[in-house]
């Protein structure tokens, strides 16, 4: 009996040390040599620009070498493949972490998303899908689904390989005259026909005119609607300064471009309304089976570049409002509208402006001492609904703390332009009934017709949405449509603030990487 107990004891002792050893095991080593995993690891460090990322921040290139060593050299003592097999586990951690949160905190960069916290691959179920040779799928599922990253992939690899052709191994020579327009000569067309062609606005083997004019021209238009200019083809200042920035500048844009949509919550809901501000465009789609479907895109006018930016966020649209009225924010109040009341009396009544004093008494009688009220913030002012509020006829409500909304317009003219910063912040929407739809497609009382009855009757009158709807106002500088690609100004200089943010985050990382001694 008590052989028998020895006997099981030991047993029992045996397969429990077997169980350490096997969960103790190197992960990327077997019998002291890397194993096709490690390998196909480091082939994935090394080509992480591929990606938009930078090897260096993962030390692939010292792993790179590390790996061959340990090939081709004797067999490393456990201790060097304990430590080469930690280090090959954080590297892909790292990657992966940076793949799909990106690399920097959007906060720091003035985007003040609601992004859900990576989840750190741990040991166990590393070793689980190496086992089963799993590793392209985890790289797969931490990749951003969006249909647009893929495009950006390649859109990334087109242009540093445009780096080297001879198209830009020269500047456009200065024009002629201030601005070149159609059926004037000049001596660039030939170095413009060449990169418009590479670029693929103007067909292969056309013919270089004497002037500008014919496909040359159209090819002009199409290069000036890629890059936000107005598409008349004139060839003035602007759109010779876009011809003649380096396609490294632009693989630099579609980097910066793929580490905002990292972070960028676009696909965490099935309906949403997406705000581009440097497009100036907004977009509502659905997802369906993990596919988007824009249903409706329309052109949007957003805050000033100068001193009024839209902020970066995303809320939820829980109310609209019909014909508004409009509480004229402190700030405008102060440096705008009463310098303007006090210089133009009649400018209060003829604009339908009324005080509210601190008890909610409504005053439409204009003098210096009501004024002088709401300098010294007891009242305020607000715009009565009809047709000459600013809000125009229509509300779209997503409570924040920076007081931004979506709302209609009096003076729908400016949506003719193309550049489209004109508003303290709030954003103008060309099309409101369409979106008005968009956001009550779930209400089927709420008809187009009666949604105009709504907004033309002029009393105010809120709603509440049955179903919160996700408003995300985004930053995109780099969009491809329909496999052409599309880069726009930074209008706000916050592509400038990533890229100095990621050049900084480089740079600590390789501060902290101590020196990887090589394996003897």
């Amino acid at each position: 009996m008590r052989y028998k107990f020895l006997h099981c004891l030991l047993l029992l002792l045996t397969l429990l040390a077997g169980r350490v050893s096997a969960a103790d095991a190197p992960l990327w080593l077997a019998a002291g040599r890397p194993t096709p995993d490690a390998r196909q690891l480091v082939e994935l460090l090394v080509s992480a620009d591929k990606e938009g990322l930078v090897p260096r921040d993962y030390d692939a290139q010292a792993l790179q070498q590390r790996l061959t060593l340990a090939q081709q050299g004797p067999v490393l003592p456990e201790a060097a493949q304990a430590q080469l097999d930690t280090a090959l586990t954080a590297a892909l951690q790292h990657y992966l972490a940076d793949l799909q949160a990106g690399r920097v905190d959007p906060r720091q960069i003035h985007a003040n998303f609601s992004v859900p916290p990576h989840e750190r691959l741990d040991a166990a179920r590393l070793r689980q899908e190496l086992a089963s040779h799993r590793l392209p799928e985890l790289v797969r599922q931490a990749t951003p689904p969006l249909p647009m990253y893929a495009s950006l992939q390649s859109a990334l690899a087109r242009y540093r390989a445009l780096a080297t052709h001879p198209a830009w191994q020269s500047a456009l020579p200065p024009l002629p005259v201030r601005k070149l327009i159609a059926g004037k000569p000049y001596a660039g067309l030939p170095l413009l026909a060449q990169r418009l062609e590479v670029l693929g606005d103007l067909p292969a083997g056309t013919a270089v005119p004497l002037v500008l004019e014919g496909p040359l021209l159209v090819a002009l238009q199409s290069f000036q609607e890629r890059h936000g200019l107005t598409p008349d083809g004139v060839l003035g200042q602007e759109t010779l300064q876009q011809l003649n920035t380096a396609p490294a500048e632009r693989a630099r844009q579609i980097e910066l471009t793929m580490e905002r949509l990292r972070w960028t919550p676009f696909l965490q809901v099935p309906r949403m309304i997406v705000v581009n501000v440097p497009e100036f465009v907004l977009r509502a789609y659905e997802v369906r089976d993990g596919k988007v479907d824009v249903k409706l895109t329309m052109k949007v006018i957003v805050g000033k570049a100068f001193n009024t930016r839209t902020p970066l966020f995303d809320e939820e649209m829980r109310f609209i409002e019909f014909s508004p009225y409009w509480n004229v924010p402190p700030s405008i109040t102060r440096k705008e509208l009463v310098p303007h009341i006090r210089r133009d009396e009649g400018y209060f009544e003829r604009e339908g402006f009324e005080f509210v004093t601190g008890s909610g008494q409504v005053v439409t009688t204009l003098s210096p001492e009501h004024l002088d009220a709401v300098l010294h913030g007891g009242w305020r002012i607000r715009q009565r609904p009809g047709p000459k509020n600013a809000l125009g006829d229509i509300k779209f409500v997503f409570p924040n703390n920076d007081n931004i909304y979506l709302h209609h317009t009096p003076t729908p003219k400016l949506f003719e332009r193309t550049r489209r910063d004109f508003s303290h912040g709030c954003i103008r929407v060309e099309a409101p009934v369409p979106l008005a739809q968009f956001v009550l497609q779930d209400e089927p009382a709420w008809t187009e017709e009666r949604i105009r009855q709504a907004m033309e009757k002029g009393e105010s009158n809120t709603l509440r949405l049955a179903q919160p709807l996700p408003v995300l106002i985004a930053y995109t500088t780099v969009i491809v449509k329909k496999g052409r690609v599309f880069f726009y100004p930074d209008l706000y200089g916050h592509d400038r603030l990533l890229d100095q943010a990621l050049h900084q985050h480089s740079a600590a990382l390789g501060a902290a990487q101590a020196p990887n001694p090589v394996a003897k």
